[in-house]
């Protein structure tokens, strides 16, 4: 009785939920009393600051030091802003202007916001190396596509963010930059060898655990030179072999959302959970999409039944709750700098972060910045992956209208785009100035398509490519952001209203 009781109290410790609602549920609230570690908090959980001040007080309330997570990347990933949009662009326009004083300063920035809330556990930065420009979930997570710009930003944000006491996590382990697959829905494959990880995919980790990062987020990756059969969040020859021995971390190792098909589909949600544990993780994320109790309840008792039937000894579990509490106490009684009070004058961090990622080629002299009358402007949007937010607001338009009273917008997805929405795109310009917003459209043929279309009637069009930079000859103006977060649209539609200088 006494052991199945320990076994309970250790699998509980390293399950960290999700779960619906703006107040903590009961089954929340009994578990953490109980002795459960930490939840992982949603957009579904976020109204207000002060809501969200209110939620992690209630949790408090149950253990003081719980864990309270969040995935707040800042920029297209953002639970804290989902609703009205980030007010910091994401990391790859902080690549793009490559000052580590600034990507450090809106890290602590952030931190600052989170710890206010009463989070204190942020699943950022992404550390992934963004090598293949298809690739469908990182993208504008990375700070770009070269391993040492992406290791000093990953050093730089982790610096920032853990200087306001709050835990960083480096993500995705051993690296999900150079995939063509998105994990939420199936198994990424990553064929370099492990000579080039260690040159390319590695370094920002090795980076992130000498900057001291509190916790590594594995990736749901078939890395075929370290485990021919595993995904890298069930291989112990990554986690164990690779993260904590080779490299040295000596943090808790979490797993990206556990009921990601990549992982849950062969082995269910507690399968998947156990063989985590069982090759080295400390740390179950789980209830994104399967916020219910009896999900958080699956996953502890098939950690139990695997201790019991002997695949997961028990000092593995013990070690792996061991280390989920030390960085529980670490957060608990964190000690951070105090924020920095603005001074007279000043714009804000993100505003001003998101003003210096733009880049503006001009093919045309015959375009006038800034526009002369309100545009009409046609946004072509792209289906998003599951780790950003649907709802989550982006575009030129609405910031433009704002500064450029009878501006008009046209959104088109891919089964909207047909030619006649383009051509009623194009009467609605008529007379007036023509704006093009994209997203990626160098991975979207039905975005080069519309494009394509757009501009053979209207060369004289300006072009804002809030994705990856694609071709900058685009356009009489082409305007890259590299950004899709509110505040990278503010910063575009500044330049096309004459609020800054070009």
């Amino acid at each position: 009785m006494k052991r199945g009781q320990e076994l309970l109290r250790l699998a509980e410790t390293v399950v960290l939920p999700g779960f619906v609602g703006k107040t903590p549920p009961d089954w929340i609230r009994r578990r953490l009393a109980d002795g459960m570690s930490g939840v992982v908090l949603f957009s579904r959980n976020i109204a207000t600051p002060s809501q969200v001040a209110d939620l992690t007080a209630a949790l408090r309330a149950e253990n003081p030091q719980v864990l309270v997570g969040i995935d707040e990347e800042s920029g297209e990933v953002t639970r804290l802003e989902a609703a009205a949009g980030s007010t910091r662009p994401g990391s790859f326009a902080l690549g793009v202007v490559d000052d580590l004083e600034l990507t450090e300063e809106l890290a602590r920035d952030l931190g600052h916001d989170l710890a206010l809330a009463g989070i204190n556990l942020n699943f950022a930065p992404s550390a992934d190396v963004n090598s293949n420009p298809d690739n469908p979930v990182i993208g504008l997570r990375a700070f770009g596509a070269d391993a040492d710009l992406v290791s000093r930003h990953t050093a730089a944000w982790i610096r920032g963010l853990q200087s306001a006491g709050v835990a960083a996590c480096a993500k995705h382990f051993p690296g999900h930059g150079d995939t063509s697959v998105d994990s939420h829905h199936g198994v990424p494959l990553v064929a370099a060898t492990i000579e080039e990880l260690h040159e390319v995919a590695l370094r920002p980790f090795r980076a992130a655990i000498a900057e001291g990062v509190r916790m590594v987020m594995t990736g749901h990756l078939l890395v075929s030179a370290l485990d021919a059969e595993m995904p890298a969040t069930l291989s112990r020859p990554v986690l164990h072999d690779l993260l904590r021995v080779e490299l040295g971390f000596e943090g808790v190792i979490v797993t990206d959302g556990i009921e990601m098909a990549a992982v849950s589909g062969p082995y269910g949600i507690g399968g998947a959970s156990a063989r985590a544990i069982a090759a080295g993780a400390d740390a179950i994320c789980v209830g994104g999409e399967h916020a219910e109790e009896h999900t958080a309840i699956e996953v502890r008792d098939a950690l139990v039944d695997a201790v019991i039937e002997g695949w997961l000894p028990e000092e593995r579990l013990a070690d792996a709750a061991q280390r989920v509490c030390e960085l529980a106490l670490w957060s608990a009684s964190a000690v951070h700098r105090p924020p920095v009070p603005a001074r007279p004058g000043d714009v804000a961090i993100g505003l001003t972060a998101a003003r210096r990622a733009l880049r503006i080629t001009r093919r045309s002299a015959d375009v006038v910045l800034p526009l002369l009358a309100p545009p009409h402007v046609v946004e072509l949007a792209p289906e998003m992956n599951l780790a950003i937010e649907k709802s989550t607001p982006w575009g030129v338009g609405e910031p433009l209208g704002k500064l450029l009273p009878g501006t008009t917008v046209t959104r088109l997805g891919a089964s909207a785009a047909t030619g006649s929405a383009i051509e009623a795109a194009l009467a609605a310009a008529a007379d007036r100035p023509l704006v093009i917003v994209v997203r990626d459209a160098h991975r979207h043929p039905w975005q080069t398509s519309a494009l394509s279309h757009l501009l053979a009637a209207r060369p004289d069009a300006i072009v804002v490519e809030m994705g990856l930079p694609g071709r900058s000859d685009l356009g009489a103006v082409h305007i890259a952001t590299h950004g899709a977060s509110r505040v990278c649209g503010q910063a575009a539609a500044e330049i096309l209203a004459g609020d800054t200088q070009p």
